[in-house]
């Protein structure tokens, strides 16, 4: 689907007709300035919309599930795959119908400039957005006291891969380079065929990771790849001269257009600029922000972070003893640098995750006491203990939770894993 051709063949119409509308409602350009205060009021009818059809298909033409959930932190959910099917079926109709309607159009060189220009933007908004992120490396975190302190067996394959990216942050920053570079060069006209060859490499990783570790983002990460792989296509013939056959070949216009108006002109470098404030300028000060305040992440006064050892877990005066296989009683108690923790309990109470018991936690030095809450300060709170700290490694709560009065005595221990040492050799005269 070369612009310059001044004749399509059959395939090549059907299927710009069919991508033309498929990435359109996939990408829908109209809500890439939501960011902006009272845009994203304007963009509210369409996600309503959408969710209708969506549930429209779902209930009278796929009947697969009885209830959708929506996105959330995972993108594979019932709702995009109804999503999926349902407008690849829309789009292959409409470009049938279009087809027959306008069969004698000879080619599409200025709405395929238009279909590129967007695709090529929302791979670049994409590869900004995970890239500089990267940069910082705050998409995946090295692993916590609590992940150190879980079996292997426990974790999933996500959370798996999750740990191992985050232990290197050389290497994430490695790959979110990889990423803005893709970026980069999809920004500029004059590098986009290259850029569309990096963000095909960069996101075919990306794909294969969430295929091989069950990552829940198996579709949006496929969908980059297919955009990355739609911009290559259109000038599979420059790239097999140049990269294949050693062959000179000419400069590409896939990306050019000629505006002759001044209006027109104004306009381009006026979205180009908001374009860099929104999607690299603000991305990059917020993960600044966001790295700023991790590495002023520590413990609350006068409470110590590290591995406790519950010594006594007493309840309305009953001490419950260490029992090996006992779920009732706390053990393994760890406060994290911040305001999270954790501990092993069978207790209904806490949010459990990969074998462990996890809590957010805010100290108040004036009332000595320490809150527990679900996860964070906008989740519920679960209970509120009294604390004294009778020496540095000793730290005695006490206070009512679900009706009982509960007294727990934590000892600080010095356990250390390996893993957190961050090891590196140039010299290793063994397999480690």
């Amino acid at each position: 689907m070369n612009t310059v051709n001044t004749q399509w063949n059959f395939t090549q119409k059907f299927l710009f007709r069919f991508f033309f509308i498929y990435f359109m409602i996939s990408i829908a350009p109209w809500t890439w300035l939501e960011n902006i205060p009272y845009v994203a009021e304007a963009t509210v009818p369409w996600y309503w919309l959408q969710d209708q059809i969506v549930q429209i298909a779902n209930r009278s033409i796929f009947k697969v599930y009885k209830e959708l959930v929506p996105l959330n932190g995972s993108g594979d959910t019932s709702w995009a795959w109804t999503h999926l099917w349902f407008f690849t079926l829309f789009s292959l109709i409409v470009a049938a119908i279009w087809s027959a309607v306008d069969r004698n159009k000879p080619a599409y060189p200025r709405w395929n400039y238009l279909l590129v220009t967007v695709v090529r933007y929302n791979v670049a908004m994409v590869s900004f957005g995970y890239g500089i992120i990267k940069l910082f490396a705050l998409q995946m975190w090295f692993p916590s006291l609590s992940q150190l302190a879980t079996p292997l067996g426990e974790y999933l394959p996500m959370r798996f891969s999750w740990m191992f990216i985050g232990y290197s942050a050389p290497y994430q920053i490695f790959s979110g380079a990889a990423e803005v570079l893709a970026g980069l060069l999809l920004f500029n006209r004059k590098t986009a065929t290259l850029g569309a060859l990096v963000a095909l490499a960069v996101f075919t990783n990306v794909m294969a990771m969430n295929l091989s570790y069950d990552i829940p983002v198996k579709l949006f990460s496929t969908h980059l790849v297919l955009m990355s792989l739609f911009l290559v296509l259109q000038e599979y013939k420059r790239i097999l001269s140049f990269f294949v056959f050693n062959q000179t070949t000419a400069a590409g216009t896939l990306y050019e257009i000629t505006l002759t108006k001044k209006w027109q002109r104004i306009t381009r470098y006026v979205l180009k600029g908001l374009f860099v404030i929104c999607i690299i300028i603000f991305p990059f000060y917020n993960s600044y922000e966001r790295y700023v305040d991790a590495k002023k992440m520590s413990d609350q006064d006068p409470i110590r972070s590290g591995i406790y050892d519950v010594a006594d877990f007493v309840i309305n005066k009953d001490t419950i003893p260490a029992i090996v296989g006992d779920s009732t009683r706390w053990t393994h108690f760890i406060l994290q640098p911040g305001t999270t923790g954790s501990l092993i309990s069978s207790d209904t109470v806490f949010r459990k995750a990969y074998g462990r018991s996890y809590f957010g936690y805010f100290v108040d030095s004036t009332k000595q006491q320490i809150e527990f809450r679900w996860a964070g300060k906008q989740t519920d709170s679960l209970f509120t203990l009294k604390y004294t700290i009778p020496d540095s490694s000793t730290i005695l709560l006490r206070g009512p939770v679900k009706g009982d009065t509960l007294f727990v005595r934590l000892k600080r221990t010095n356990k250390q894993y390996r893993l957190a040492e961050k090891q590196f050799h140039w010299l290793s005269e063994y397999n480690r």
